[in-house]
């Protein structure tokens, strides 16, 4: 696993730029700060996607939140050598000779592509069972990520929820000036919250997470391809040459 500094780049950028905007406008910092809209928001958010979403669906969006931080390290390079090591003892000794390397092999995916390969499966049928592994896993990853995709198109609309309760109190206080001020304050800074969550944190999460989510997928389409060439006797060097296409 490794750290993306860009994901913490992009949010302080974000944030410290809204900020700058409205410091330079003459605008106080602590107005910005509003325990009562951020209940409401982040609050009525997390409802509105928990009463949405099934309980494993929500379990592995929140399990999946730190790969924005620290996403799973890909050894394309490493992979393709070992499917090539593969391909030259299946070449020397058959497919019985990588009996010996299924032990050890920890990555759950590859080890099940192996365990195919080495009973002697035929090349469409490890495709066809290696693939419906790649999109079951795909289709669920991509619903969890989209939990954040609903929570940034929920919050603004809460946010306005906010707006209106605000205005509200803002309406039943007008003979007494002095609970005016509270009240316009939760109308506008819900509506702000609402909004630079959607747009700021829950979105570009969404979005990332479906990019690693598809990079993911592509790099086991990568391992089938190298057992399914490996199951057709093809000759190493092609092996290899055809994996690499997979880096562009």
């Amino acid at each position: 696993m490794r750290f993306d500094f860009l994901t913490l780049l992009g949010l302080i950028v974000g944030v410290t730029a809204i900020l700058m905007g409205q410091y330079l406008e003459g605008g106080k910092l602590s107005t910005l700060v509003n325990g009562p809209a951020a209940l409401i928001v982040i609050g009525g958010t997390f409802g509105a996607v928990m009463l949405q979403s099934p309980g494993s669906i929500f379990l592995r969006a929140i399990k999946m939140l730190w790969w924005i931080f620290s996403p799973p390290k890909f050894e394309n390079e490493e992979v393709i050598q070992k499917i090539i090591s593969w391909s030259n003892i299946a070449r020397r000794e058959g497919l019985l000779g990588l009996e010996n390397l299924e032990d050890a092999e920890t990555d759950p995916f590859s080890k099940k592509g192996l365990q195919l390969l080495i009973d002697g499966s035929e090349p469409e049928a490890i495709r066809k069972i290696m693939e419906v592994d790649i999109h079951t896993r795909e289709h669920y990853d991509i619903q969890a990520a989209r939990i954040y995709e609903s929570m940034g198109g929920y919050s603004p609309t809460i946010g306005i929820i906010g707006a209106v309760l605000g205005l509200i109190q803002v309406m039943g206080n007008l003979t007494d000036p002095s609970k005016l001020g509270s009240g316009i304050a939760v109308a506008f800074v819900a509506t702000i919250y609402g909004v630079a969550l959607a747009n700021l944190v829950l979105l570009p999460i969404a979005n990332k997470l479906k990019s690693i989510v598809h990079t993911s997928s592509h790099f086991n389409e990568m391992i089938v391809e190298g057992l399914v060439s490996i199951a057709e006797g093809e000759n190493p060097r092609n092996i290899e040459t055809k994996l690499l296409g997979f880096l562009n």
